[in-house]
């Protein structure tokens, strides 16, 4: 996976690049910038999430799982800011060869094809890094955005997963969307 930490041009002057240890404070600052913008789309956080020790906690944690072969954590940049981030979660081996993909984008970065070049750039890196035959993703039912995001990269939806993740505190259905890439 030593090809996957090199940074990589996706559009304009956004680049990514593998999450490292160094980035508690970009990211606890991204976070805070988008607290109000991913609230509704991600789980509710502690207070301690949105700090540079939480950041840290998180980035160790994270960082460890790709060690491990388990997750590949990206951070989306914009010079020296952090615009959002992606992760390929729960990889599995064997006769499955998936992970799931997750990401989000700052909310001064929407509608910019940050998304849409983000997600094109995880396709690639799964099947040629990383060897996946499928890559899975959910939205909820009203994220017409990521939905059309997925759409465009070739994924197709798949079905609904009733009360799939706890999001803004409750448990909310999500459509669930894959590609198979090869």
């Amino acid at each position: 996976m030593e090809t996957l930490a090199s940074g990589t041009t996706l559009t304009g002057s956004v680049h990514v690049r593998v999450l490292c240890v160094s980035d508690a404070e970009l990211l606890s600052a991204a976070y805070q910038r988008n607290r109000e913008h991913l609230a509704p789309w991600e789980p509710r956080r502690s207070e301690e999430f949105f700090t540079v020790a939480g950041q840290a906690a998180n980035i160790e944690s994270k960082l460890a799982m790709f060690i491990a072969g388990s997750e590949v954590p990206w951070v989306l940049l914009d010079g020296g800011r952090i615009v959002g981030m992606m992760t390929l979660s729960g990889v599995v081996r064997g006769p499955l060869l998936s992970a799931h993909l997750g990401y989000w984008v700052d909310k001064e970065y929407n509608a910019r094809g940050i998304g849409s070049a983000a997600v094109a750039y995880a396709v690639g890196a799964a099947q040629t890094e990383l060897g996946l035959h499928r890559l899975q993703a959910a939205t909820l039912q009203h994220n017409a955005a990521s939905q059309k995001i997925l759409k465009r990269s070739g994924f197709e939806e798949i079905g609904m997963a009733p009360a799939y993740l706890k999001i803004a505190g409750a448990w909310q259905d999500h459509i669930l969307y894959q590609r198979i890439l090869y």
